[in-house]
């Protein structure tokens, strides 16, 4: 039985050995990391820098009344296109009292003269017809009677406008319609009816109406860091990409760049706006959020490869160029960069269209490659 167990645990030990020797012979044996290969070809490589801000329009104008009062209807809605001398709304006036009473008054007193003078033409246009006066008094008799009835009318007109802010005969252009001072589309109307608005003047800005836009002159408006504010220009184009509205880019032409900075959380902000291409097929609300990729730098077909191809020593840049596939074997090649995007690189000396050099390893790692 002794011996059996010895034997066993010979056994065993031998096993132990055995297996250590392979793992650490495994181990010591070379391996070979298989790399992708990747090829130079020609490209367009652009330098950009992206900016956050919003899109709206380029001239928001706000409609004030011309006179105060209560808001008695309210013609248009947020969303509605009008032209210029469309009415919004319309303003019942609340007349003051002492001014009411003045322009009754003076209602009252013309109604007098001009019964007076009536009767009195009456009376001379028959006397005249009878040839009892001379034209001259007649014509007379006659002007006071045309006097008596224009302050009349003039009297009516202004106890209208005092007491309802419109008159009979210019009805039409009266200061109690609320109109659209553009073409363009209403953004909103802060005001429902009943509602108190005051006119604008020295003392206070007035009641808005409403805010009308032309949304078919679009701007984006952003900010730049101070780092970046140097390496653009106005007349830049960009992109412009809208969080709301996915697979479309808009073309815009950078125009305004602000002269003054402004803090924002530590870092100085400039303030940049762009003209935006809007197309008919797409709809821009005022407000979006945006971003714009600024074309700060481009070069066109030139020749490129993968960023991660390239390795650095020093001042110089080396790729390492294809020499036999099986095995793979490597020549390394100092060669010139140009531009890069981050993703690819310019060659501009040491390679030609078409070679083949080293790129990333592979997952499947066999052996290291010696050369």
């Amino acid at each position: 039985m002794k011996k059996i167990l010895k034997i066993s645990l010979f056994v065993i030990l031998g096993a132990l050995v055995i297996g250590t020797m392979l793992f650490l012979y495994n181990k010591s044996k070379p391996k070979i990391v298989i790399y992708q290969i990747e090829e130079t070809i020609l490209g367009n490589i652009e330098k950009r820098t992206v900016a956050t801000g919003k899109v709206e329009p380029r001239n928001e104008i706000l409609i004030k009344p011309q006179m105060s009062g209560i808001i008695s209807e309210v013609l248009k809605e947020a969303g509605d296109k009008v032209k210029a001398g469309d009415v919004i709304a319309k303003i019942k006036v609340i007349p003051d009292m002492v001014s009411l009473n003045a322009a009754e008054s003076r209602v009252t007193v013309a109604q007098l003269q001009f019964d007076q003078t009536s009767r009195n033409y009456e009376r001379d246009r028959k006397l005249l017809a009878e040839k009892v006066i001379s034209n001259e008094e007649f014509e007379k008799s006659e002007l006071q009677y045309y006097n008596s009835s224009e302050e009349l009318k003039t009297a009516k007109d202004n106890l209208s406008l005092t007491r309802d802010g419109i008159s009979s005969d210019k009805s039409q252009i009266s200061n109690t319609l609320v109109r659209s001072t553009i073409a363009g589309t209403i953004l909103d109307i802060p005001v429902k009816v009943g509602n108190s608005v005051i006119q604008s003047n020295n003392f206070n800005d007035g009641t808005t109406i409403a805010s009308v836009a032309n949304m078919n002159d679009m701007l984006f408006v952003g900010k730049l860091d101070e780092t970046e504010i140097g390496r653009v220009t106005v007349g830049m184009p960009m992109d412009i990409t809208i969080g709301a509205i996915e697979n479309v880019r808009l073309k815009a032409v950078l125009e305004y760049l602000s002269p003054k900075g402004t803090e924002e959380s530590g870092a100085i902000m400039f303030e940049m706006k762009a003209a935006v291409v809007v197309p008919d097929s797409v709809f821009v609300r005022a407000g979006y959020s945006a971003n714009a990729e600024i074309v700060l730098q481009q070069s066109q077909n030139v020749l490129t490869v993968p960023e991660s191809c390239i390795e650095f020593s020093g001042d110089t840049t080396f790729v390492h160029i294809l020499k036999s596939e099986t095995p793979q074997t490597f020549e390394r090649k100092a060669v010139i960069t140009g531009m890069s995007d981050g993703i690819k690189i310019e060659i501009k000396n040491g390679l030609a269209l078409g070679d083949k050099i080293r790129g990333a390893e592979k997952a499947d790692k066999i052996k290291k490659v010696e050369y």
